[in-house]
């Protein structure tokens, strides 16, 4: 695993993960070594390690002072002495402060006033009784769904460390923390943890209505026959032996547990019944809060947190549905390497991505502007390259003024997808860049535009929460 420490605007210094145990065996992937960055990334051997932790891939031509940057390792603190991790900058600190020593963010901030999804999830009573807060009367058609579980929050790291994953269950319970404030409660389920089996309040598909605003669909886990529309058989059966396995990994940056097969096609199968809900016209839009993200998963590979292609799936179920073409906006920092693989020769789905590329050395290193495409699908494939971090809402509102909406209105879509990660938000330890909720919320509404409004939007990354 690769932690980054600090970041400014261009730089990306992290700390190198110990050996850990791969499962590329488990897959028909081409496991030889090729020198080709490109190559390596289809195959999944590329990680956050190969981009951040060579100093070769670092921009030689940056003379910025780094006299201030000391690594990781002189902060730390002993796994021993550690008791929570803060949910701002995910610093560990000793059970007996009450305030992050690094960011002054409070130890239980805004996750714990909503019991229901406190951290730590255990309890030693095994059971969390949840009590669904759903109520009120809207119009289904002019509501935003809303896809969320409860169980997507066991996928976890398995390993004690003193600076965790940033991809972990704190991101949704932060998210949920943040809608609850705001008076708008997620249906979450019973949870036995000893048993590990889990009780859905509402049988019902929908689970009941957020006043006035959002409507929450209950998750359902995606059928291998759905999930071979975008993977190998060998991927998805890679994947699915993790539930067999304490803990494994697929890459060092890639982790699964025994409850991480399940999250992935509770993910996967959220999105594509959004998917439905919304091109169908039973809901207007719709937002999936889920996890693992999906956007760099391949064809035949997990990598870069991703398991399954979320994004890729929400677009061939609309495609089931009616939707003869499908436009996907990728806003997330990282390129979505696995989404254009799957799509690349395809006309039917238009993929365009904003992201950190710096001539191939930001993660994961694909992405430039001449990938457009291969085999017929040349030009439905469009990458818009930042070569630097610090790009704000100018930046992206430029871009998409005069690249994303003009392409997308050309296409003419009947369905839009997403692929949101806000990791070029600003603050975020791996993005480095500076776009703010104003920024986002005008990328969104001008994305709303298009095809009568059917978007459906998919959480990827973001890791400041």
């Amino acid at each position: 695993m690769v932690e980054e420490t600090s970041c400014d605007g261009s730089k990306r210094k992290h700390c190198n993960g110990g050996e850990e145990t791969h499962l590329d065996e488990l897959s028909n992937g081409d496991n030889g070594v090729s020198s080709s960055k490109r190559a390596r990334v289809s195959r999944g051997e590329m990680t956050f390690q190969d981009i951040y932790g060579a100093e070769t891939l670092l921009n030689e031509e940056d003379e910025e002072d780094d006299s201030d940057w000391e690594p990781m390792q002189q902060t730390m603190m002993p796994v021993e002495f550690v008791k929570w991790c803060c949910v701002n900058c995910t610093m560990a600190n000793p059970g007996d402060m009450v305030h992050c020593y690094i960011c002054g963010e409070h130890k239980e901030s805004g996750i714990l006033r909503h019991g229901y999804l406190a951290s730590p999830f255990f309890k030693d009573t095994g059971l969390i009784e949840v009590e669904e807060k759903c109520g009120g009367n809207s119009s289904a058609t002019s509501s935003t769904a809303v896809g969320f579980d409860e169980r997507m929050l066991l996928h976890s790291e398995f390993e004690v460390k003193p600076h965790p994953h940033p991809e972990r269950p704190d991101r949704l319970r932060a998210i949920a923390a943040s809608l609850a404030t705001a008076g708008i409660y997620l249906s979450v389920c019973h949870i036995n943890t000893l048993e590990s089996s889990f009780c859905i309040h509402n049988v019902s598909k929908l689970a009941g209505v957020f006043p006035g605003r959002c409507m929450p669909i209950h998750a359902r886990e995606i059928t291998k026959q759905e999930l071979q529309m975008v993977h190998t058989s060998e991927h998805v059966d890679a994947v699915n032996i993790t539930s067999q396995l304490l803990y494994s990994y697929f890459t060092s940056d890639t982790y699964a547990n025994e409850y991480s097969a399940r999250a992935a096609r509770l993910a996967a199968g959220l999105c594509a019944d959004l998917a439905t809900e919304i091109y169908s016209g039973r809901v207007k839009n719709g937002f999936a809060l889920v996890r693992p993200p999906g956007h760099h998963a391949g064809i035949k590979h997990a990598m870069g947190f991703c398991l399954h292609n979320n994004a890729a799936v929400a677009a061939l179920v609309a495609q089931a549905a009616g939707a003869r073409k499908v436009l996907i906006v990728d806003w997330d920092v990282h390129h979505g390497n696995g989404t254009q693989e799957i799509f690349e020769q395809n006309k039917s789905v238009l993929y365009i991505s904003l992201h950190r590329h710096e001539g191939g050395n930001f993660y994961p290193g694909t992405g430039a502007a001449d990938e457009v495409g291969t085999n017929g699908g040349e030009g439905y494939c469009v990458n818009v390259p930042w070569s630097c971090g610090g790009v704000g809402d100018k930046d992206y509102i430029y871009a998409f003024q005069h690249v994303v909406l003009p392409i997308a209105s050309a296409f003419s879509p009947d369905f839009v997808i997403v692929s949101a990660g806000f990791d070029a938000a600003r603050g975020d330890p791996l993005g480095c860049c500076d776009v703010t909720p104003a920024g986002y919320s005008r990328m969104t509404q001008m994305l709303g535009d298009i095809c009568g409004g059917k978007m459906l939007v998919i959480l990827e990354g973001g890791y400041v929460f």
